[in-house]
């Protein structure tokens, strides 16, 4: 099948770019998520990076997964985590997610997430680049090299270090 031939370029945003992922806690859902994703053979991670507003993943889904449904799902049970967590927690930020629409109270991720297949090896190097470049970015400033940035798999690449034990080499 065409889906798991390709890796895929994946970027979602939180709801107006509000920087929700800033805690830790809330980008551990997100690692979470993957590594049970990997775990139960729905996708490959070959790179990611977890910004405060934003993630980029670099995946291959897994036979007979589909792209869309795999991705609805990640981002549907990752936003469940964060609300239930914001309801216990942070009541006054959750407000700040409530929409008028028909099927929902609250909406963190936006619609319509990014999603590129790779089509070369140079393709999945630049956005392997861009990955891991993003943290060191002067609007960001979350570490001076990106192997420093934690919630990265640049240190994977970098230093050849899995901390997650979901990732898997671009190149396998």
């Amino acid at each position: 099948m065409f889906e798991q031939q390709y890796m895929a370029f994946f970027t979602a945003t939180i709801l107006e770019w509000k920087h929700l992922l800033k805690p830790d806690k809330y980008k551990d859902i997100i690692l979470n998520s993957l590594r049970f994703l990997v775990e139960n053979k729905r996708v490959k991670i070959h790179g990611f990076v977890l910004m405060p507003n934003h993630i980029h993943l670099l995946w291959k889904m897994e036979e007979p997964h589909k792209r869309e449904d795999v991705q609805r799902d990640f981002l549907k049970y990752t936003a469940q985590q964060i609300k239930f967590d914001l309801i216990q927690y942070h009541p006054a930020v959750l407000e700040k997610f409530r929409v008028e629409a028909k099927d929902r109270q609250y909406q963190l991720w936006e619609r319509n997430p990014l999603s590129v297949y790779c089509y070369s090896i140079s393709v999945t190097e630049q956005k392997l680049d861009y990955i891991h470049n993003n943290p060191i970015q002067e609007k960001w400033q979350l570490a001076v090299l990106p192997e420093e940035y934690h919630y990265s798999s640049a240190r994977f690449y970098y230093d050849n270090a899995d901390e997650f034990g979901f990732l898997t080499h671009y190149r396998d």
